[in-house]
């Protein structure tokens, strides 16, 4: 059914197109390039370790945003309906980040393993956002919520819960972090692979809820653009401060090492698993300031930045399954047979030994990527903006 054309706010779709073309950089170099460690100072060097670092931003400003979303999505709703969206987007965002997105990560049939990273975060963040608003906390409350959390959860570096630190519900909700302690078995050689413990990426959407008052069509423009620019700046300055004096909100203090360039690596080298509050304050500080310095700006460029940043949810799954194409026709096109498909008692196929690219290949690979992905993400962001169809909100 045809409808109007939708209003979009340029600026937060400008972001959101920067973000998701860096965060395939990464995606690219997971699977493409593989070893070593961009994050161990014992064997990264600077463009490998910094190639890691530029896509620090994507998560947390994707997050963020959906909080903001969420709140201008509240505008045309009732509480009780904005909290039923939430509820089933959340809901929904799980199950797809359980079947599809870890499919097309690791494109094993029998799900040897699921994972839950940023999906799933904003998934739970949703549910949880959608439960503080059907009980009619205001929107103040929900940022002091956030807040709280935001600046407060590294406390627990620190403080010992004991037993309780062991438990699954634990991991899940605040200490899991990737391969290190985020495994939990099914059984029968299944496991979950929980990537990001839920409550510290749910700060940052209350947080990006409570920001979204910016954007009501009543509030002053150029009030708005000043309190994001300060505080943009009041995090990054936090986080220099905190991070030079290792005072806290890291549990990994940075220290001088044996070359100039591994000292910077060093302090740049925040903790993600689970995500600290001097990650988040790097990245969302940098991610509060563009918000605000590219309010009003129009060239080709960013044109182009918001083609990606009016679909962010079916560029994300899109191009998880474009890169495993390219992976496909490349396994073979190296030569590499179907006996080779599954390694042994690895979870990920199509990635034996000797499979990979260099980092300048994986950089080759991410370009060809994204500039396929322009098209079917234009002729998305078209059809939205025409059409009122009510699954077009799930997408």
């Amino acid at each position: 059914m045809a409808a109007t054309t939708k209003y979009r706010i340029e600026s937060i779709d400008i972001v959101r197109g920067v973000v998701m073309l860096i965060m395939a950089i990464d995606h690219t170099r997971d699977i493409f390039h593989g070893a070593p460690e961009p994050t161990d100072l014992a064997v990264t060097y600077p463009f490998l370790f910094f190639t890691r670092w530029l896509t620090h931003f994507c998560a947390p400003t994707f997050v963020f945003l959906s909080g903001v979303s969420a709140n201008i999505a509240g505008t045309r709703r009732t509480p009780n309906q904005l909290s039923s969206f939430l509820l089933k987007r959340g809901t929904w965002l799980i199950a797809v980040e359980l079947i599809f997105i870890s499919f097309g990560i690791t494109l094993n049939p029998i799900f040897s393993v699921l994972i839950l990273q940023v999906i799933w975060a904003i998934g739970g963040s949703m549910i949880l956002l959608g439960l503080l608003v059907r009980l009619r906390a205001s929107v103040m409350v929900i940022g002091i919520i956030g807040a709280i959390i935001f600046f407060g959860h590294n406390i627990l570096d620190v403080v010992n819960v004991g037993p309780i630190s062991k438990t699954v519900p634990w991991a899940l909700f605040l200490s899991a972090g990737g391969f290190s302690n985020g495994i939990v078995s099914l059984g029968n050689q299944h496991f979950v692979l929980i990537a990001y413990a839920l409550l510290p990426w749910t700060g940052v959407m209350l947080l990006g809820y409570a920001f979204g008052t910016l954007y009501k069509s009543t509030y002053d423009a150029a009030k708005r653009r000043k309190t994001l620019l300060y505080s943009g700046l009041g995090l990054l300055t936090l986080f220099v401060v905190f991070r030079y004096f290792n005072v806290y909100g890291d549990p990994s203090p940075w220290s001088v090492q044996k070359t100039t360039a591994l000292s910077i690596i060093s302090f740049f080298n925040v903790t993600k698993y689970p995500c600290s509050l001097l990650y988040l304050g790097m990245t969302l500080g940098t991610s509060l300031v563009l918000l605000s310095l590219l309010e009003g700006v129009k060239t080709k460029f960013t044109a182009m930045l918001i083609v990606y940043g009016n679909v962010p949810f079916f560029y994300y799954l899109c191009h998880w399954y474009l890169l495993q194409t390219i992976h496909i026709i490349l396994f073979f096109a190296m030569g590499f047979k179907t006996s080779q498909i599954l390694p042994t008692g690895a979870p990920f196929l199509f990635e034996p030994p000797g499979f990979g690219l260099s980092l300048a290949g994986v950089y080759g690979v991410w370009f060809v990527a994204i500039s396929i992905l322009y098209f079917p993400c234009r002729w998305f962001a078209k059809y939205k903006k025409t059409h009122t169809q009510w699954w077009l909100s799930y997408l």
